[in-house]
C-alpha cells in the first residue's frame, strides 16, 4: 500500500469506525504525537478514539502525499461543542505504520467574506508532473515574501486575476487579501512567519507548515493551488501555540 491508503485506511478506521483497535494494525509502538490534544504514543490515541461521542464523525476533503509525509484537509464534527476545520499531517514508516502525527483546528464559521468555506474547492492533486517545480515555487514565495515580507513581488507569485481565497476573514484577490492584513495588523495581529518547519506537495497542491507571530506565538498552516505558474487559491489555519502540551514533543 502506498502512504496515501495507509493513512486514509488508517484514518477511516480510527476517526470513521471509531475503532481503538485499529491502533494494533496502523500505529507505529514509538507514535509520536505533536497534537495539543493528545499525549504522546499509541495507547493515547487508543484512548482518544475510544472516547469519541456517538456522533462524531470526519468530513474529509482533500488528501495530499508527499513521501512518507501524508496530509488530511477536512473538518471534525463532534469533536467539541462545534466543527472544527483540520489539517492533520502523519509521517508513514518504513513497514507502513503511523509514525507521527502533528495538527491544526479552527473553528468552522458558517460566513465567510468570500462566500467559500475553509474546505471547498478542487479535492484531487492535479498536474502531478509539476510537483517539484510548484514546490519550488512557494518556497520562494515563503522565502521573499512571507518571512522576507517584500510584497512588491506579490504579483511575481500570486494571480492578480483568479486568487481565491476560504480564509473565512478574506475576500477573493489580492485587494480581499491587502484588507485582510490590514484589519489584523490594527488588531495588532500582523503576520509574521519566522520559521517554514514542513512543505508537502503533490502536484497543484502545496502545504507549508510554519511558525512565527500573529498576535502572539503562532502556527501558520497555508495550502495553496498553483496553476499556470502562479498561486491560484488558498486555505489556511492560523492557531495560536499553547504555553503547554500533553508531550514534550513540541507543536512542530
Amino acid at each position: 500500500m502506498s502512504s496515501k491508503d495507509i493513512v486514509v485506511t488508517a484514518a477511516g478506521e480510527l476517526f470513521g469506525r471509531k475503532d481503538p483497535g485499529a491502533v494494533d494494525r496502523w500505529v507505529s509502538a514509538a507514535y509520536r504525537q505533536h497534537s495539543s490534544l493528545a499525549a504522546d504514543g499509541p495507547e493515547a490515541l487508543r484512548k482518544l478514539v475510544a472516547g469519541l461521542p456517538e456522533g462524531f464523525r470526519y468530513e474529509g476533503a482533500r488528501v495530499i502525499a508527499d513521501g512518507d509525509l501524508v496530509m488530511l484537509h477536512g473538518t471534525y464534527h463532534g469533536f467539541g461543542p462545534q466543527p472544527l476545520v483540520a489539517f492533520d499531517l502523519f509521517r508513514v514508516d518504513a513497514d507502513g505504520h503511523l509514525a507521527e502525527h502533528w495538527d491544526a483546528l479552527t473553528p468552522l464559521v458558517a460566513e465567510t467574506l468570500s462566500g467559500r468555506s475553509q474546505t471547498d474547492g478542487p479535492t484531487e492533486p492535479s498536474d502531478l508532473g509539476k510537483t517539484e517545480a510548484n514546490r519550488a515555487l512557494v518556497v520562494e514565495f515563503a522565502g521573499k515574501v512571507l518571512q522576507g515580507g517584500d510584497y512588491s513581488v506579490l504579483t511575481d507569485y500570486i494571480s492578480a486575476t483568479t486568487y481565491l481565497q476560504h480564509n473565512p476573514e478574506a475576500a477573493d484577490g489580492l485587494d480581499g487579501f491587502g484588507a485582510a492584513a490590514a484589519k489584523w495588523a490594527e488588531q495588532g495581529k500582523n503576520l509574521v512567519y519566522k520559521t517554514v518547519h514542513k512543505v508537502v506537495a503533490e502536484g497543484d497542491f502545496v502545504l507549508l507548515q510554519s511558525e512565527g507571530e500573529f498576535g502572539g506565538p503562532a502556527a501558520y498552516w497555508d495550502l495553496f493551488r498553483i496553476a499556470d505558474g502562479k498561486i491560484v487559491e488558498h486555505w489556511d489555519i492560523i492557531a495560536p501555540v499553547p504555553d503547554s502540551l500533553p508531550h514534550s514533543n513540541g507543536l512542530f
